[in-house]
């Protein structure tokens, strides 16, 4: 049975997604059966936004997704996902900074992320072809929705001058629809919209009920330049979906005492109007005009039930004003 999700437009494009999404990080970790199970799910109950990416289980979620997207409507989905990654044969890793389709990249950044999968950071043209194609194959469709430049922290001029021009090329081309980058820290997404042509933001844990670090300068920003924003982490790694005790994780790191002490706080204004503390979490973040969807990343089709319900729980306005009164959110 499918719910009628409140849909949002992408920045100036023609694609429209539901104001809750499917994040698939998870799916690349889990079994067969279980992302099968929890893909339909999230497309029974109507939504019809899902998002990926090849770092996510080394193509694993990617493949979870192309085992049943091809089995649905094309027109009943947005799909997204990354470039900016690339999963490397054994041969390829071995000779990593003497192959020419790998820009070189900081040795960190190499030992960081290439022994596990062999997934390395590559943002060049070439890379970007081939991670989009290989995409294109591990999802068993013919085209991308939206296609977003993921993690460029330590790449900011490659990722402007020659990652953003190949996809704008390719969105010329009709092999995508749509362009973004994703990433945790807010402040390279400002200078992205100051200085480039993008429809979207993947915006990961900066607007939250915990961290609002983004409000101020970079909502604005997309609003003025027509941006729109996806909330990614909205329960900021699993804190905001948690008990709140010392096991909660915090940017998928064991929470700080402080953290965890507001996290207490908001939920005990929560809890005066019988609302979940998920609940006001994920809904936080929907409430500004620059937000077009959140996705949470649900791990079994029980989770995605959840979502759904914490989405459609009724709050009322009054629990927003007293937050603000306490100093808890702007």
């Amino acid at each position: 049975m499918s719910i009628n999700i409140e849909k949002k437009v992408i920045g100036n494009t023609n694609l429209e997604v539901t104001k809750i999404g499917m994040g698939g990080a998870p799916l690349g970790s889990l079994d067969e059966k279980t992302a099968r199970k929890t893909l339909e799910k999230s497309y029974e109950l109507g939504i019809n936004y899902f998002d990926t990416a090849p770092l996510y289980g080394a193509g694993n979620s990617e493949k979870h997704y192309g085992r049943f997207l091809p089995e649905i409507d094309r027109e009943s989905f947005v799909i997204s996902s990354k470039v900016g990654r690339l999963i490397l044969s054994e041969e390829e890793a071995k000779h990593y900074y003497s192959n020419d389709m790998v820009t070189p990249a900081i040795e960190t950044n190499l030992k960081a992320s290439s022994y596990k999968n062999n997934v390395v950071f590559n943002f060049s043209r070439e890379g970007v072809l081939r991670s989009i194609e290989e995409s294109l194959e591990r999802l068993n469709i013919d085209n991308l929705d939206i296609v977003y430049i993921h993690d460029p922290d330590d790449n900011y001029e490659i990722a402007l001058n020659e990652t953003l021009p190949t996809l704008l090329e390719l969105k010329s081309k009709g092999v995508i629809k749509a362009i973004g980058a994703g990433m945790n820290e807010w402040e390279m997404l400002l200078d992205f919209a100051k200085n480039g042509e993008f429809d979207c933001f993947l915006l990961a844990g900066r607007y939250t009920l915990l961290d609002y670090s983004a409000l101020d300068l970079l909502l604005p920003k997309c609003v003025e330049k027509d941006i729109s924003v996806i909330i990614g982490g909205p329960y900021n790694s699993g804190i905001l979906a948690s008990d709140l005790n010392e096991e909660s994780t915090y940017f998928y790191q064991p929470s700080p005492k402080e953290v965890i002490n507001k996290a207490k706080k908001i939920k005990i204004i929560c809890d005066k109007y019988k609302v979940p503390l998920k609940s006001a979490a994920l809904q936080f973040g929907l409430n500004h005009n620059s937000v077009a969807s959140t996705i949470p990343g649900p791990r079994n089709p029980e989770e995605v039930i959840n979502n759904l319900e914490m989405l459609s729980f009724e709050i009322d306005p009054n629990l927003w004003d007293e937050l603000r009164e306490n100093n808890l959110i702007p």
